[in-house]
């Protein structure tokens, strides 16, 4: 009796966890912020902004210690043993499923977070409070100054290559199967000059702009009818989309958008801040018409 009382409860957990899509709405996560293994995590560049108030039991992260700077570029992907170090200090396992909230506007920086810890092992357990902090404010729900008591964990990376190099790029320019995408706004697509050695978009490139994207008064994903009117003029379900921006910052938020639709997501790290810098690699601009 005792061992089927233990199943019957491992099975609630499990129904628990049960969240297909990739947004959680403040009622879901309301609901569920007791979860076992649920860990809410906070992505703030300043901790001035977390320490004024947070969900109850949302732990702190600063976004460059997932993706820190280096002379080859800015944000690079971590070591396996600085995020071991960084996630296990946050008491995060492999078996926990994470909540992503944005304060304010900082839905891209916290897009690259979502598709760094994917990449560490964690697709299918990271997800995105629709709307961040003001969207769970908004809907009547407390935030605390309170900082939770945090039991360190042991974390285990187990990488899954979603972060991509100029070299996988380059070989796939072509491929059947693969879709370069430039998701910085359609001026520099189209060769604007925005500060780099070259201008323009990778050659083949489409674009889907991060911008449209987003409501730009709530900061809350638009609906799948909505994204889908800028990936299916371009995109096919059966293609892998490899996203690019200028640093690969707002190219999470494509990426995040096109997993929400279902496709097979990637994002070039190095983006137009590498690839402008390395001549042999192809670059064009939009044609005057």
């Amino acid at each position: 009796m005792k061992r089927l009382l233990i199943v019957l409860l491992a099975g609630c957990a499990s129904v628990a966890f049960a969240q297909e899509s990739l947004l959680v709405t403040p009622e879901w996560l309301n609901e569920h912020k007791s979860d076992n293994d649920l860990v809410i995590v906070q992505p703030n560049y300043l901790k001035y902004d977390y320490d004024a108030g947070h969900i109850e039991g949302a732990r702190y992260l600063w976004p460059p210690a997932l993706s820190p700077d280096s002379p080859e570029g800015s944000l690079n992907a971590p070591t396996s043993q600085a995020a071991t170090e960084l996630l296990g200090s946050l008491g995060i396992t492999r078996n926990s499923r994470i909540v992503l909230c944005h304060v304010r506007n900082e839905v891209s920086q916290t897009a690259r977070v979502f598709v760094v810890l994917e990449q560490l092992g964690m697709k299918g357990k990271v997800f995105f409070l629709n709307g961040g902090l003001e969207a769970w404010k908004k809907a009547g729900f407390p935030v605390t100054k309170e900082a939770p008591v945090i039991k360190p964990a042991r974390f285990e990376v187990s990488v899954t290559p979603l972060l991509v190099d100029k070299e996988y790029v380059k070989k796939n320019l072509n491929a059947t199967g693969t879709l370069i995408v430039d998701a910085r706004m359609k001026n520099y697509y189209d060769g604007e000059p925005a500060g780099q050695p070259r201008d323009g978009h990778i050659s083949g490139a489409k674009n889907i702009p991060y911008t449209e994207m987003l409501d730009p008064a709530t900061y809350v994903f638009k609906p799948a009818d909505q994204l889908k009117k800028y990936f299916e003029p371009v995109a096919t379900p059966d293609k892998e989309l490899v996203a690019y921006c200028f640093i690969g910052q707002t190219a999470s938020v494509v990426y995040m958008a096109g997993r929400i639709l279902g496709y097979n997501m990637k994002v070039y790290d190095g983006s137009i801040q590498e690839w402008s810098r390395i001549p042999d690699l192809p670059m064009e601009k939009t044609e005057k018409k």
